[in-house]
């Protein structure tokens, strides 16, 4: 099921996304559709539409949580193993058990800044590196989705990049950038989140500096009326940007 943005959105991930890989290459794909998706007024039609239960919110809500960096991870659509397109919502100051991990992903990704502002920092792993870190590989628990970490060793890390991105911004990173990001302001911040299916990998590579991790994270899935009231919720929140 789903309503007319819905299905707007469904055809424009599909056209950009399915079928042979653009000459542009997945990246630059997913950093269109995000732009396309991410204009505030675009974004809360379609969250609004989805809180009145279009789509698919049983799936949606089992795949929606509070992630460990810190911010709530709130699943909009859903294509498999093709493309799966997020709304993210970071708030001030918060604490969490991985906030200050730098990590990377399992395939390319593509995010847009819709409120707020994000703050983010990418890194090397380099012998010569400023930043000693313990590095984890991070994989997904098999027949859960809670997370695996993995001692790997010890590491140093080189910045290579620190910015800003305000409301308006987008960006796109291939799966193997060590990155980490945060919400730069007093207020909360929102930004539309696009993971696509092409080079994923089977685990990710995760390095902290905040001391050892547990070797088993959980993830804790929304109730459909839990996962519904937060749609609503950032819309509310889209509507008084």
């Amino acid at each position: 099921m789903g309503g007319r943005q819905i299905l707007a959105a469904r055809q424009l991930m599909a056209a950009a996304l399915d079928g042979a890989p653009p000459e542009s290459g997945p990246t630059a794909a997913a950093h269109f559709v995000v732009a396309e998706l991410g204009h505030p007024e675009r974004l809360l039609e379609l969250i609004a539409e989805l809180a009145t239960g279009e789509g698919d919110p049983q799936r949606c809500a089992r795949l929606s949580y509070r992630h460990v960096l810190g911010f709530d991870k709130l699943l909009l659509m859903d294509a498999g193993p093709r493309h799966m397109l997020r709304a993210h919502l970071w708030h001030p100051s918060a604490g969490a058990i991985g906030k200050e991990d730098i990590h990377n992903r399992r395939s390319p990704l593509a995010s847009c800044v819709v409120r707020g502002r994000l703050a983010m920092e990418l890194y090397e792993a380099g012998g010569d590196g400023a930043l000693a870190a313990t590095r984890y590989r991070e994989s997904l628990r098999e027949g859960s989705a809670d997370w695996l970490l993995e001692p790997a060793g010890p590491a140093r890390l080189r910045l290579t990049h620190a910015g800003r991105y305000a409301a308006g911004s987008t960006y796109a990173l291939p799966a193997h950038t060590l990155h980490r990001a945060w919400c730069d302001t007093d207020a909360p911040t929102v930004t539309l989140f696009l993971e696509t299916g092409r080079e994923r990998r089977r685990h990710t590579d995760v390095f902290t500096a905040a001391g050892p991790h547990p070797g088993a994270v959980a993830k804790e899935p929304m109730a459909v009326a839990d996962y519904l009231r937060a749609l609503s919720g950032l819309a509310e929140l889209l509507r008084n940007a």
